[in-house]
């Protein structure tokens, strides 16, 4: 039986949880957290749910060389120069790459889902790396996507690990095959992962069979280990013995729930557990969340860098694989982010760990001008729907009736009335239960305000007519129902950030005492420093720094960097404080088949001159780096 006391707190949790869910509390544990405010999402609040920000795309960032930095540019830039490409000219479909003894392994993302025969990780020979060449397709769970992949040659043989994230109802967690022969895989275990909380169903409700963004794969002596980026509420970063991969064994979990209250999940104290929760869904700015996004470890099995999102950088000794100790925390929203947000997304130790690069992902950006794109209705929507960015919202604001045009999924067109001519864009709402696909819906604009319940209706509604709505307070699902309910056919849903953010970029930490960490230096693009479209900076283009990895070549230290519509880059960072582009890979063509460049994973080959890197539009790229002046 439930005491009063208690049942009274899970009311208040109840209360409060709700609200959380509402302000996007899944994202963060999914492949991108949602750029969205109070209302991102209608509160289903599933924490396996992806988030994917990108749109299919189609021009290119015409930026090619300029950067802003706390460093001046490097005075002799290197070419990069593709010499090979496994061509997959599909839209937003490759995710991540890795490269192992003469193989390339791409991921595949939510098109085509799990079941689809070209559906998971894509199999390259690149003994030649002038002409790879498809090999075959190991194919994922039905209904599940493979973000991330990692091969690497294990006490058991050489081991394939892919994570599962659901993408149309499928399965979480992740894949083992030994690849001896990469062309005929053998399939091992396949592990489902729940929340590791025994409190977790009394406060988020049950978390089960959740996805896997990332992994690592690493060894100690004669055990071998996957280092498993969960997306749980509690404990995100697991370590599983696969010493025997038919077996694999969790070892222990790790969360930032840790940093911010030690011990709270082994205490099994409810309220503890509580404020923990509060404190992971209330991190910084547009996606505030504590949650883990990736892990990297030291080449011996000894040290765990994770990427913990607005938890910062923490570091932990994992000597002890069964008892992570925390080490460091390395966090600096004033001075590590152009915006006041943390987002921690990917990180990368130089060899000795005296140098780490840290990525932020933020796709809340421009939000003023910039139709915001991945934002779902969810359940219960009785009308089609459209995003569209905050200056839209101002015009039909200051014109609320008498306006008439249609509605498309990229556009809002007033044909008649004040705004005739205005052509806004805008987003067709995700997970809509009425989309208007390649059509359009007609009919009058009117103004009716915030459309949350209680709120007035601004304007009488017409039979048929097109709500247009401001953003915030409720969710998208409740102002989609009040303005059916006021007789409108469609509704077009105006962002509330009246100014605009940049994008996101690196950090550069000085590690040199690694309890102490010290933020060196940032860097960033033109693109991912600006707070609005340009010239330079395509409207539809996505400007995020995403991964990075780092390598020691004698003396020096260079980053190897996937920036989506910037391109491939290579930084010198052996003086973290004074960090130069020496390189940078960027088509304006659109080279995949019309599509833009959109780089998404980086793996650079050790003591070779050459980088793989996976192009969500057009598949693997192999580069070369060259010497001094372009094309040398």
């Amino acid at each position: 039986m439930v005491r009063p006391r208690r049942h009274k707190a899970r009311l208040i949790l109840l209360l409060v949880v709700s609200m959380v869910m509402v302000a996007g509390l899944s994202a963060p544990s999914g492949a991108h957290p949602d750029p969205g405010d109070e209302d991102a999402h209608d509160g289903a609040g599933d924490l396996s749910a992806p988030s994917d920000p990108s749109l299919a795309l189609s021009t290119h960032d015409a930026s090619n060389a300029n950067v802003i930095s706390t460093g001046p540019m490097a005075k002799v830039t290197k070419n990069l120069a593709v010499v090979g490409r496994g061509e997959r000219n599909v839209g937003d479909a490759t995710t991540d790459v890795w490269a192992y003894d003469g193989f390339a392994y791409t991921g595949t993302f939510n098109s085509p889902c799990g079941g689809d025969p070209e559906a998971g990780i894509w199999v390259w020979d690149v003994h030649n790396k002038n002409k790879p060449t498809f090999s075959n397709i190991i194919q994922s769970p039905t209904g599940s996507r493979t973000n991330d992949v990692r091969v690497n040659g294990m006490n058991s043989g050489d081991v394939l690990v892919h994570s599962n994230e659901s993408c149309a109802g499928g399965p979480g967690g992740f894949e083992i095959y030994n690849v001896d022969d990469p062309t005929n895989p053998v399939a091992l275990a396949s592990v489902r992962i729940d929340d590791p909380n025994p409190l977790t169903p009394s406060i988020f409700g049950p978390i089960t069979d959740v996805g896997v963004h990332n992994l690592w794969l690493f060894r100690q002596g004669g055990s071998d280990y996957v280092g498993v980026t969960t997306e749980t509420a509690y404990g995100n970063f697991h370590i599983y013995d696969i010493t025997d991969p038919t077996n694999p064994v969790l070892v222990s979990f790790y969360g930032a729930e840790e940093t911010f209250d030690p011990g709270v999940v082994a205490s099994g104290d409810f309220t503890r557990n509580l404020n923990a929760a509060i404190w992971l869904t209330s991190g910084f700015g547009a996606s505030a969340n504590r949650f883990l996004h990736d892990v990297t470890i030291s080449a011996d099995g000894t040290e765990a860098y994770l990427a913990n999102w607005d938890a910062g950088l923490i570091k932990l000794d994992i000597s002890d694989p069964a008892n992570p100790t925390l080490i460091s925390v390395a966090i600096d929203p004033v001075n590590g982010s152009l915006d006041g947000e943390v987002n921690s997304h990917s990180v990368w130790p130089s060899a000795d760990g005296s140098i780490v690069v840290e990525g932020e992902e933020d796709f809340s950006a421009w939000e003023a001008t910039v139709a915001p794109g991945n934002v779902t209705f969810g359940n219960g929507n009785p009308i089609p729907g459209v995003m569209a960015a905050t200056t839209t919202g101002d015009a039909f604001e200051g014109s609320q009736t008498g306006n008439a045009g249609f509605i498309t999924a990229a556009s809002v067109e007033v044909t008649s009335g004040p705004l005739a001519g205005s052509v806004f864009g805008a987003n067709e709402f995700s997970g809509n239960n009425f989309p208007l696909g390649a059509g359009s819906y007609a009919g009058n604009f009117v103004w009716i305000g915030r459309a949350c319940n209680g709120d007035p209706i601004s304007n009488t509604v017409g039979a048929g007519d097109i709500a247009v709505v401001r953003r915030g307070a409720c969710s998208f699902a409740q102002k989609s129902q009040n303005a059916a309910a006021a007789g409108a056919g469609a509704i077009v849903v105006t962002n509330n950030n009246p100014t605009s953010t940049p994008w996101s970029g690196l950090r550069i930490w000085d590690y040199s005492d690694d309890a102490n960490p010290v933020l060196a230096s940032t860097f960033n693009t033109v693109c991912s420093a600006s707070t609005a479209p340009s010239a330079k900076c395509d409207a539809n283009g996505t400007y995020s720094v995403h991964n990075v990895q780092v390598e020691n070549k004698g003396n020096k230290v260079f980053a190897y960097v996937s920036w989506y519509w910037d391109g491939m880059l290579v930084l010198d960072v052996t003086d973290p404080y004074n960090v130069k582009e020496v390189a940078r890979y960027l088509d304006t063509s659109g080279p995949n088949a019309g599509l833009a460049n959109d780089f998404w994973g980086v793996y650079k080959e050790a003591n070779s001159p050459f980088l793989y890197g996976s192009d969500r539009n057009g598949g693997l790229y192999i580069f070369k780096e060259k010497g001094s002046g372009s094309g040398k």
